[in-house]
């Protein structure tokens, strides 16, 4: 199985998916650490309030009051640890870069990913979204539904942790932003229509022949 022809035939089965929707990588900064642990449409009603009220921009945020910045972003749930969240990348950018997300995307990318990870609140995911999505650098992402999506197709180890992951997918894939930003919006939309956590519909599934005889195997990890 190469993961390149699982990526044609996801494309041709759902078309290109348009994500990470976002009128700017400020929003895409934003919207990364919004939507830790809830829905899109959830973390959308912040940042079009902060984006109404002019307020996407790391210096802004990081000097409003927190109670203010915490009932812009109500809606994407757990408001007061995102908002502390939030407030802790835009002090990054803030005290690293001056302010500016050009340059802290820069920065070499082994480099950032590293700085990223030291700030609070920011884990794997998340910043590798906001390499991946705001800063446009070959960076796979790789979530819950990547990790079902593999181990229940025997593809890797149910144990596998998100670095093994993503080192499967990026040891197999050429460095293509473009092609790992569809690829991940892709397997995204498998997990939520079709390889679901619970009554998955793998009839339907686009990739039902690559399953092991037997079935899908079972696995935990990631959330999964």
């Amino acid at each position: 199985m190469r993961l390149k022809d699982v990526y044609r035939r996801l494309l041709k089965a759902f078309g290109p998916q348009h994500w990470w929707p976002g009128e700017s990588p400020i929003e895409v900064v934003v919207g990364a650490v919004l939507v830790q642990n809830t829905s899109w449409t959830n973390v959308e009603k912040a940042i079009r309030r902060l984006r109404e009220a002019e307020l996407l921009e790391p210096r802004t945020l990081v000097e409003m009051p927190v109670e203010e910045l915490e009932e812009y972003v109500r809606s994407a749930g757990y408001f007061r640890i995102k908002a502390g969240r939030l407030r802790n990348m835009m002090q990054f950018i803030v005290e690293q870069f001056d302010g500016s997300l050009d340059k802290m995307f820069r920065t070499p990318l082994a480099e950032l990913r590293q700085m990223l990870l030291g700030v609070s609140g920011v884990g794997p995911e998340t910043a590798d979204s906001i390499l991946l999505y705001a800063g446009q650098l070959p960076v796979f992402v790789v979530d819950a539904y990547t990790h079902r999506i593999f181990c229940r197709h025997g593809w890797i180890e149910p144990e596998a942790d998100y670095h093994r992951l993503q080192e499967y997918c990026e040891s197999q894939l050429p460095q293509d932003v473009q092609l790992y930003n569809e690829f991940h919006a892709l397997l995204v939309r498998l997990g939520k229509d079709y390889c679901r956590k619970t009554r998955p519909r793998c009839a339907e599934c686009p990739l039902r022949d690559l399953l092991p005889e037997g079935g899908p195997a079972g696995c935990e990890g990631l959330g999964s």
